[in-house]
């Protein structure tokens, strides 16, 4: 019988469209691109065919990686050049084998041959391929088609393809990892934006509740304030009248002694002026409490102003004044070191809202120093052995130190530092982000410090800095501008 070759025509005709088929397979190779896109050879033999058949099938076609065997046109097996030549080689191999059946020859080759559906990617092709043994390593690779044909792939073609989706991978690779940053950039605007939303609500609602409770509680006030100058006046009289009338009747009647006993008069004589005295001392700093508010409740003004910087940091202490004073933890001393500034160009409800974050900030952090180190005075305490003196733990007064300078180039700088525990420096980075925070849960928004550097980052042009060192305080850096740049908004 003579050797078969599918498709049926002439073998050289066949490797002129194996060739046209590689060259558009290699430009149009995918990721999921199979073997069956691959070039290959189909040719085929009968293995009762004399040996002498293959040697000139082989001698017509150099590039033939290895032919197909059929018993009666069913699947027996497959010799591949390389093998071929190799039993050849040895003496007398040809004179023995080149007339007699194919079939006898096949018996001495004894080689595991692995067939790989045509359906089955390059990328796991390849990894089953490079897992055969050694020496059948370079062997051409037996793919079985869909209706049950077979086909030979030359190993090195398969690696070539292999090579050229691993560059298809890694451009892909990159264009992810493209699209990775700007999805990731534009969720880093989307936060801010959505944060800056936020703010913008919180304030606008706050300042307008701030100016509500202000004006609401100023006339009440004013009213009081108001009538205790004439309350002072009216009972400074009247206690003048009672003093002359105990110079004209030095002796009352015994029912007036007694009434005068009961009211313990020269008691209510004294203490009555101090009372009203303090009232209109208290007074006078609920009035100040109230224009506090007000200048603090610019915080939803959109128009950038001339302001006093030292007004706005003074009506954010006020308004603290009950978290720095008569705190059953600890007292918070200020230490005000303010500069000779002018009037600086600015959005002053939101600098005012960058002071408060940053001051609240301050005082929760001198509170969890102090609770800190009660605590561990107390475990100490505990552990003191009888008839030892208890060594002196009183920790350092809370401190908040404020101050303001002018640059030579027109930049006003704020400082505001405490001797809190400070900041890890693993955290310091992080300061920043939005909804990041190191407070307990329900304590602490993460919002307060990205917002601040909103402001005075974007919307002033100017730098926030922090500064800390843990187990010694934190210092955090304000520089502005004195005017501001007619781009920002």
């Amino acid at each position: 019988m003579s050797p078969e070759i599918l498709p049926q025509q002439s073998i050289h005709e066949s490797i002129s469209t194996i060739s046209s088929t590689t060259n558009t397979n290699e430009s149009n190779l995918r990721l999921e691109s199979t073997l069956q896109e691959l070039p290959s050879w189909q040719v085929h033999i009968e293995i009762e065919c004399p040996g002498n058949d293959l040697v000139t099938l082989f001698k017509q076609e150099p590039l033939l990686l290895g032919i197909i065997l059929n018993n009666n046109q069913e699947y027996v097996g497959m010799i591949s050049r390389r093998k071929f030549f190799e039993y050849m080689s040895y003496p007398y191999s040809l004179a023995l084998f080149s007339t007699k059946p194919i079939k006898i020859l096949y018996k001495f080759f004894q080689t595991e041959i692995l067939a790989i559906s045509e359906d089955t990617s390059i990328v796991k092709a390849t990894e089953i391929t490079l897992q055969r043994p050694p020496q059948i390593a370079y062997e051409p690779i037996l793919i079985k088609t869909t209706c049950g044909k077979y086909k030979l792939v030359d190993f090195h073609q398969l690696l070539l393809a292999y090579s050229q989706i691993h560059v298809l991978t890694l451009v892909q690779l990159q264009q992810v990892e493209e699209q990775s940053r700007v999805a990731k950039a534009g969720f880093r605007d989307l936060q801010e934006n959505y944060t800056r939303l936020i703010q913008n609500e919180k304030m606008a609602a706050l300042g307008q509740l701030v100016a509500g409770i202000a004006h609401e509680i100023n006339n009440p006030v004013n009213f009081i304030a108001g009538n205790l100058v004439h309350a002072i006046e009216y009972s400074q009289n009247l206690l003048n009248i009672i003093r002359l009338y105990q110079q004209s009747y030095p002796e009352p009647e015994t029912e007036i002694k007694t009434a005068i006993a009961q009211i313990e008069l020269d008691f209510l004589t004294t203490d009555l002026p101090r009372l009203l005295t303090s009232m209109q001392v208290g007074t006078k700093r609920i009035e100040q409490i109230i224009l506090s508010l007000r200048n603090f409740s610019r915080l939803d003004e959109s128009e950038k102003k001339l302001v006093d910087i030292h007004e706005g940091i003074d009506s954010t202490l006020i308004i603290l004044q009950s978290r720095l004073q008569n705190n059953q933890s600890v007292n918070i001393n200020i230490i005000k070191e303010y500069g000779d500034l002018p009037q600086v160009e600015c959005y002053a409800g939101l600098l005012n809202q960058v002071f408060m974050n940053i001051l609240v900030n301050a005082i929760d952090a001198i509170e969890e120093s102090f609770v800190t180190c009660t605590e561990r005075s107390r475990s100490i305490s505990h552990t003191l052995r009888e008839g030892e003196a208890p060594t002196s733990l009183v920790r350092d007064k809370g401190k908040i130190c404020i101050q303001t300078q002018l640059t030579d180039d027109n930049q006003v700088i704020i400082r505001i530092s405490d001797n809190g525990p400070g900041i890890p420096e693993s955290l310091q980075k992080q300061l920043f982000d939005p909804f990041f925070t190191t407070k307990p849960v329900g304590k602490g928004t993460g919002l307060g410090l990205s917002i601040s550097y909103q402001i005075v980052v974007e919307k002033h042009g100017g730098h926030l800095q922090c500064i800390s060192t843990f187990g010694k305080g934190t210092e955090f850096i304000i520089e502005i501008p004195i005017h501001l740049n007619s781009e920002l908004v």
